[in-house]
Formats: structure tokens, C-alpha cells, sequence
């Protein structure tokens, strides 16, 4: 951790592990205040995975409805009527590969951040395409009726894609994030290949 009484410099802080927390208490100090924001950091890093794991049993779940998955993976519970199989096969297959990259790479700190800057990497493209679909639906169809009007505009959805796009171009300029980055590219390109040859598939079955 950076020394308080000193503010910390660049190169300080990009070597540091919390660059976050060190940047605030070289301004602050270790008061109340930077325990308070440290710990609505680490309150909104948990919220985010907790995101992650409700939106991959959704995915998978809905996917295995679709058709593109094993049906079995829909099976939904008998009271609580939520994708526990989905949730549970996700799960696994994410500590499966955790627990591979720990024991390959060898430290528990390379997980973590190949992990977080895959979540990363997925939400800057999620906020591109946001972006992008609330540009063409406003584009198309102008005159629907919509509940919530952004005060933005699109002028707001293409800051919105500039900045995600932006920030993704800059998290391939750090080497330290590069793998957990290609390895969810390569995900990706692997997911759209597979949609591709097996929508083709359907069509040629119907």
C-alpha cells in the first residue's frame, strides 16, 4: 500500500494492486470517509458478479429453450420456478476453469483479474450495443410509444458507444490484461461460430 503521507505517483500507482484505494488515501489519508468509499467498492464489485451469475442462468437457460443448448438445461424448479440446472452448470463449468487457470498460471491474484476484466471486456460490448440499439430504434421508429424518453438523446447513446469502445481500446494496451481479454474474444468468436452453423442447421431442417 502506498505511504499516506506521500501522494502516490503514476508509476506508484500503476504497479500497485489497488490503485483505487491507494489513489484515495494518498489524497484523504486513512480516515472514515476512504474506509466508507473502499467499502462501496468492494459492495459494488460482489453486486457486479452476483449480476454475472444471474445473467449466465438466464443466458443458459434461455439458450437451452431456443434450441441451442441441451434441453435438460431449461429445467426449471418445481416451486421456485427459477433455472436452478442452468445456474448450477454455470457455475461449475466457471469454477472448473478458475480453478485450471489457478493451477496453471499459479497465482490466485492472476485468476482475479482475468476474471474481472472479463466482465469487463462483456460489459463495454454490452454498452456498445445498447448504444447502438437505442440509435436505430430511435432511427426507425420515431414515433413508438416509449415509457422513459432519455433526456440525452442520441447524442448520449453515441458518447455512450465512444466511451465503451474507447476503454476497450485501452484495456488491450495493458499487457497485464490481455489474457483474461483474448480469452473472452475467443469465447465470443467461438459463441458466434457455433450460432451460425447451428441456426443453419434449423433453416435447413425446416
Amino acid at each position: 500500500m502506498c505511504n499516506s503521507s506521500v501522494p502516490p505517483g503514476a508509476f506508484k500507482l500503476g504497479s500497485s494492486a489497488q490503485p483505487l484505494l491507494d489513489g484515495l488515501v494518498g489524497i484523504f489519508g486513512e480516515g472514515l470517509g476512504t474506509k466508507v468509499l473502499a467499502l462501496l467498492a468492494v459492495a459494488g464489485l460482489i453486486a457486479s458478479f452476483h449480476t454475472i451469475i444471474y445473467a449466465y442462468g438466464r443466458n443458459i437457460y434461455s439458450l437451452s429453450r431456443a434450441g441451442y443448448f441441451p434441453r435438460w438445461l431449461s429445467i426449471t424448479h418445481g416451486a421456485r420456478k427459477t433455472p436452478h440446472v442452468a445456474l448450477i452448470v454455470g457455475g461449475v463449468i466457471g469454477l472448473v476453469l478458475a480453478l485450471f487457470m489457478n493451477y496453471v498460471f499459479g497465482t490466485a491474484s492472476y485468476v482475479g483479474a482475468a476474471l474481472l476484466n472479463m466482465a469487463v471486456f462483456g460489459a463495454v460490448i454490452s454498452y456498445t450495443m445498447q448504444g447502438l440499439s437505442f440509435y436505430m430504434l430511435r432511427r426507425d421508429f420515431p414515433t413508438i410509444d416509449r415509457p422513459y424518453v432519455s433526456p440525452l438523446g442520441n447524442v448520449g447513446a453515441i458518447a455512450c458507444m465512444a466511451i465503451a469502445l474507447l476503454t476497450l481500446v485501452y484495456m488491450f494496451l495493458n499487457e497485464a490484461y490481455r489474457p483474461g481479454l483474448w480469452g473472452a474474444l475467443i469465447w465470443y468468436a467461438l459463441g458466434v461460430l457455433y450460432f451460425a452453423a447451428t441456426e443453419h442447421r434449423k433453416k435447413s431442417a425446416r
